[in-house]
């Protein structure tokens, strides 16, 4: 017999450390190869970190909501096998367990013998399990899982189908929100495993104060908001841009381009095309300021917010500048849809170098945003608004203004640089004119 010290994996590039979330096992538990050790959670998304080995959980060497370096010794598993065994700590093989993404076949087989359990009458589950199934209609009691101890995990439920009529899902009674944590974290968060755990997550002070249980994105949301308004000094821009041209382009577009992409036109797109498309000139606007050096992106890899339930995540359009108007609304649909069906992954959140925020959804007319740290900039694209506008010749014409606003690190940049950056993203927004500027 012998010890192997597990240790917390690389969960995405440039992620240098991760929380503990929730521990599926505990000291004296056998696990198998490929069973769920613990979830951990780093930039807003949860994994499930499986084990590598076969044996008995020895130690837990760190505790739930800790946050670790990557690299950190996590968990003692003892192990069987020759050249193993002995008591001496320097002589034990230290090997890294890392997330298993893909079901593999011998995963399959090791889960087929886990025990089923009906979880459906008092049982536990993840929010993002709830959330799921409240979304797809699925009742939970005719799903058998393929987590330790027939535990339901999130993807027993995106790939559970019907079989029969009497497996048809049904619609499921929505709980009462104090019970659970409703965050729509891309992936599985803990199990209300405990008695501590099945209590309400809010409690009253008194009769004018309650205490909310701050869930795991929203700790992640805190954490890099102060990091960036600690260090960050942030300056604030804001210009006005007639977009008439691109509300007539896209009226005239907008039913031709759903029955031949599948999928609505929004105005966003042009925003982001146009913000590429300045960086080209203006590439201090894509950089980031680290060790008292600026270091400059050449790769144009825009970060796009994107609202999901109570929480805000900020996927990546990764070398957007190569992308038609087109291919970036594609790229905006499929990471919206990722992002409110709860399967973002580590990878479409990494690798940002500027973000475009379209606040005008909400009918924001100005507004600051907090710069996405460690990135030089964030620009906020405002809502369009009908306006009378003075002309060349004297007169008044009705136009469809919207406000630029636009937050940038002082350090890097100033009135100057940020200025003529702006000028350009009206200047590429005043030439989307032509249908074929779509593609």
């Amino acid at each position: 017999m012998g010890l192997v010290k597990v240790k917390m994996p690389n969960l995405g590039e440039s992620v240098t450390e991760a929380t503990v979330v929730a521990w599926q096992v505990k000291v004296g538990d056998q696990v198998e190869k490929y069973d769920t050790l613990l979830e951990a959670q780093s930039d807003k998304v949860t994994t499930e970190i499986p084990s590598d080995y076969q044996g008995t959980v020895k130690e837990i060497l760190i505790q739930e909501d800790e946050t670790v370096p990557i690299g950190t010794e996590i968990l003692v598993i003892e192990v069987a096998g020759e050249g193993e065994s002995g008591s001496d700590e320097s002589s034990e093989p230290e090997v890294e367990s890392k997330p298993t993404l893909e079901t593999t076949p011998s995963q399959a087989e090791s889960r087929a013998s886990a025990k089923p359990s009906n979880h459906s009458k008092g049982g536990r589950f993840s929010p993002a399990v709830l959330h799921i199934a409240q979304e797809r209609g699925i009742d939970l009691s005719q799903i058998v899982g393929t987590g330790k101890g027939g535990r339901i995990t999130r993807k027993d439920v995106i790939n559970y189908e019907p079989t029969s009529a009497e497996n048809k899902p049904t619609q499921v009674k929505k709980l009462k929100p104090e019970l659970v944590q409703t965050s729509l974290d891309p992936q599985p968060q803990p199990e209300l495993k405990s008695e501590q755990n099945n209590k309400p997550v809010t409690s009253s002070l008194d009769s004018q104060q309650e205490i909310i249980k701050a869930d795991g994105v929203r700790k992640a949301i805190a954490k890099k908001m102060v990091q960036s308004v600690t260090e960050i000094p942030h300056a604030w821009m804001q210009i006005e841009v007639d977009v008439s041209n691109i509300v007539a382009l896209r009226e005239k577009t907008k039913s031709q381009f759903m029955q031949t992409e599948g999928l609505k036109l929004s105005y966003f797109p042009f925003f982001v095309k146009a913000v590429a498309q300045a960086l080209k000139k203006h590439p201090m606007l894509n950089s980031s300021w680290q060790d008292n050096n600026i270091v400059l992106n050449k790769d144009i890899n825009l970060s796009i917010a994107i609202a999901a339930g109570d929480n805000l995540f900020v996927p990546v359009i990764k070398h957007v500048d190569n992308l038609s108007i087109s291919g970036i609304a594609k790229e905006v649909d499929r990471l919206a849809l990722k992002a409110r069906s709860g399967k973002l992954t580590s990878e479409d959140m990494v690798g940002g170098t500027m973000t475009v925020n379209n606040t005008g959804t909400f009918g924001s007319v100005a507004s600051m945003g907090i710069i996405n740290y460690p990135q030089a900039a964030i620009i906020q694209v405002e809502s369009i608004n009908k306006r009378f506008v003075p002309t060349a010749d004297g007169g008044f014409k009705a136009a469809d203004m919207i406000n630029l606003c636009l937050s940038f690190d002082h350090r890097i940049l100033d009135g100057l640089a940020a200025g003529n950056f702006m000028k350009d993203v009206k200047a590429n927004l005043q030439r989307f004119n032509n249908e074929n500027d779509l593609y």
